[in-house]
C-alpha cells in the first residue's frame, strides 16, 4: 500500500449468567501489561476519560487501554496489508491468552462484534489512514468517498439478526424491521460528516487529529466499519479503501454521488441482497455492484500498483463476480454471506424462525474470538494460509512490531526504558524521557531511531 493504515478494536465481554466479573476488562488489561510485560502501563493522564493506568502502549506497535468499559485494541502502524491483518490478529490472541491463563475463559468471553442485542448499544472497529494534507478533498471527491463508504459493506459487512430495537431491558417488545442485515454499523450512522465519535455517528470523521507531522499529513479516521472476523473481509475491507484513497489523491474518482449517502447505507444493509436499486445524486438508479464495479474498474487504472494493489484487485473481482452470481462462492471469505449461509442452514434444521432469540446468540458466538468455541473456522477458505496475502510477516506479532514503520522505533525506546526506572510519556507520535529528551515520531514511514536536540539518552538503542 502507499499509506499507513491501522485498525482500533472494541471488544465486548461475554459473561455466563451468574457470573459477577464485572471488572474483567480491567484484568485483563492490567495482566496483560503489568504481569505479563507486554507494554508500558500510561504514567500520566492522556485525556479526562485517559487517565493513568487506564492502558498502555504495547512492545508490538500496538495498544491496550479501556474505553468506555470496552477493552480497546489497536494494531500498530501498518504499511502492508499482511501486517495490518496479523497486528490484528495479535490483538485476538492477547486478549485469549489473557482469559487462559487467568483462568476465566469458561466463564467469559471477548466477542469482536459491534453491537448488544439487548441493549441495542454498538461499539466499534475504527479505521485509520494516512493521507496527504494536500489530498484534494473537493466537493465532488468527498461525495464519491461518501458513496463508496456508504455501500462498501456489501462486500465487507458482518451482518447481524435484526434491527436497533429499544432496550429490552425496559420490556419494549416492538417487532424487528427485517430478519437479517448486511452491516453492523449501519442502523447507527446518522450523518455524512462529523467531528466527534460517540454522538452522530458519521460515515467520516472530521476530526483534524494527525497524530504525525501535520503540515504533511491527514489521518482519516472512519468510523461506520464492522468488525471483521474472517481474513479476507479484514484484508478487503482496509485494501479497497486504500485503493480508493489512492484515486481521490490521484484525482481519478468516478463521479458518483448519492442523493443520500446514510439512507442508501441503511437501504443496502436492510436488503441484504445486492439486488437493490439505490438512487444517485442525478437521479438514476443503480445496482451497488454496478456501483462498486465502478470504483473497481477505475482503481484497475491506477499507474502504481504494488503486490497489495494487486491482491485487493484480484480479491475485490472475485467478490463482485459472487455477488453477481455464486454467493456460495464466498462463503467463508465475506463475513456477511457466511453468517447468514450457517444461520440459515441453523433454522432449517432446528425449524425456527429469524425472530427466534436463539438467533441472537447464534449471532454472538460467530464472533467469539475463542476459536475453540467459534464454528466458523470449520468452513473452508478461512485460514490465513488461505489468503495468500503479499509478504506474510515472519515476525510475531504478540511481541514485535513491523520493522517498516515508526513502530519500530517506538518499540526500540520502550524496550529500553522497560529497563530503567526513568519517567516517560509515550503517544504515538513521540516518546519523552524524563523531562529533557524528546523523540519525535512525526513520520509514521520512518523506522530509524530519529535524532534529538540533545545527546541520546540511550547510547545502546542502534
Amino acid at each position: 500500500m502507499r499509506r499507513i493504515v491501522g485498525i482500533e478494536t472494541e471488544y465486548g465481554c461475554l459473561f455466563n449468567q451468574g457470573t459477577e466479573l464485572l471488572s474483567v476488562p480491567e484484568q485483563v488489561k492490567d495482566y496483560l501489561i503489568l504481569e505479563k510485560k507486554i507494554g508500558l502501563i500510561d504514567i500520566h493522564d492522556r485525556d479526562y476519560d485517559e487517565p493513568a493506568g487506564n492502558g498502555g502502549f504495547l512492545f508490538n506497535g500496538g495498544r491496550l487501554y479501556i474505553d468506555m468499559g470496552h477493552v480497546e485494541y489497536c494494531t500498530s502502524e501498518c504499511k502492508n496489508l499482511a501486517d495490518l491483518v496479523a497486528s490484528d490478529y495479535a490483538g485476538e490472541k492477547l486478549l485469549q491468552m489473557a482469559l487462559d491463563e487467568m483462568g476465566l475463559s469458561t466463564k467469559v468471553s471477548f466477542i469482536k462484534n459491534n453491537i448488544d442485542h439487548y441493549t441495542g448499544a454498538t461499539f466499534g472497529c475504527h479505521e485509520n489512514y494516512l493521507i496527504h494534507r494536500n489530498a484534494p478533498l473537493t466537493q465532488e471527491n468527498v461525495d464519491s468517498l461518501l458513496a463508496f463508504l456508504a455501500i462498501r459493506g456489501l462486500m465487507v459487512g458482518s451482518g447481524r439478526v435484526g434491527s436497533v430495537l429499544t432496550s429490552r431491558k425496559y420490556n419494549k417488545k416492538e417487532e424487528k424491521t427485517v430478519p437479517f442485515q448486511i452491516m453492523q454499523r449501519a442502523d447507527y450512522i446518522q450523518t455524512e460528516i462529523y467531528e466527534w465519535v460517540q454522538f452522530n455517528r458519521a460515515l467520516i470523521n472530521a476530526r483534524d487529529e494527525p497524530l504525525s507531522d501535520p503540515c504533511r499529513f491527514r489521518r482519516l479516521h472512519l468510523l461506520l466499519g464492522d468488525s471483521n472476523i474472517l481474513p479476507f473481509s479484514q484484508a478487503l475491507k482496509v485494501g479497497s479503501t486504500a485503493l480508493v484513497l489512492d484515486l481521490l489523491e490521484c484525482r481519478k474518482l468516478p463521479r458518483i454521488a448519492f442523493a443520500d449517502p446514510v439512507k442508501t447505507m441503511r437501504q443496502v444493509s436492510h436488503a441484504a441482497s445486492p439486488d437493490c436499486l439505490v438512487e444517485l445524486a442525478n437521479g438514476r438508479k443503480w445496482s451497488p455492484v454496478e456501483v462498486l464495479s465502478e470504483y473497481f474498474l477505475q482503481a484497475q487504472q491506477l499507474d502504481e500498483k504494488d503486490e497489495d494493489a494487486h491482491w485487493i484487485l484480484g480479491a475485490w473481482e472475485e467478490v463482485l463476480e459472487g455477488l453477481s452470481g455464486n454467493q456460495e462462492k464466498l462463503i467463508g471469505k465475506i463475513d456477511w454471506i457466511t453468517k447468514k449461509f450457517l444461520l440459515e442452514s441453523f433454522c432449517l434444521k432446528e425449524n425456527i424462525a429469524w425472530d427466534d432469540p436463539w438467533l441472537d446468540s447464534l449471532d454472538l458466538e460467530y464472533h467469539q474470538i475463542n476459536r475453540k468455541k467459534n464454528f466458523v473456522w470449520l468452513l473452508p477458505n478461512t485460514s490465513y494460509e488461505d489468503l495468500k496475502l503479499p509478504g506474510w510477516p515472519k515476525t510475531n506479532f504478540i511481541a514485535d512490531p513491523p520493522r517498516n514503520t515508526r513502530a519500530y522505533v517506538r518499540s526500540l525506546l520502550m524496550k529500553q526504558l522497560a529497563k530503567e526506572k526513568v519517567s516517560y510519556v509515550i503517544d504515538w507520535d513521540y516518546v519523552q524521557i524524563g523531562n529533557s529528551t524528546f523523540y519525535s515520531l512525526d513520520d509514521p514511514f520512518a523506522s530509524v531511531l530519529p535524532k534529538t536536540s540533545k545527546r541520546a539518552f540511550f547510547d545502546t538503542i542502534i
